[in-house]
C-alpha cells in the first residue's frame, strides 16, 4: 500500500489511516468509517487511479466514488467490492496529494456541518 496516499486523523486521541482509492462500488458497500470524498462518472474518476484501466463507454458512464477507507477495514472492503464485482483501484499518489486529500476532507467536513443561518 506504499503507493496509494493516505492521510492519518487523529479524533478524540484516535489515530485513524485513511487510505484513498476509486471504485464504482455505491454507498451501501461501505464501512462505517468509509468517506466518500468525489462522486462522478467512472471516466472521470479513472484519470485518478495510480493503473491504466480500460474501459468502454457504458462503463464509463457508470457513477464512481473517491473514498478513503481506513485501515482496519481495507481487507474487509476488498471483499464486499469483489463480492459485489465492483473494483476498487488505487488513487494517484501525485494526482492525489496529502494536500489535495486535506482539501477535499475539510470540505466534506464543513459540508456536513449546518449553517447557523439556516437553523
Amino acid at each position: 500500500m506504499e503507493h496509494t496516499p493516505s492521510i492519518a486523523v487523529t479524533i478524540g486521541g484516535q489515530l485513524r489511516v485513511y487510505h484513498a482509492f476509486v471504485t464504482n462500488s455505491g454507498p451501501e458497500c461501505d464501512g462505517p468509517s468509509t468517506l466518500t470524498l468525489y462522486t462522478s462518472t467512472f471516466s472521470d474518476l479513472a484519470g485518478f487511479t495510480a493503473d491504466l484501466i480500460a474501459h468502454d463507454t457504458p462503463r464509463g458512464r457508470t457513477a464512481a466514488r473517491l473514498v478513503l477507507i481506513e485501515t482496519r477495514e481495507l481487507a474487509w472492503h476488498r471483499a464486499r467490492y469483489r463480492a459485489e464485482h465492483c473494483v476498487l483501484l488505487h488513487a494517484d499518489p501525485v494526482l492525489v496529494s496529502l494536500k489535495t486529500l486535506q482539501h477535499w476532507l475539510w470540505s466534506r467536513l464543513y459540508a456536513s456541518v449546518p449553517n447557523e443561518a439556516q437553523a
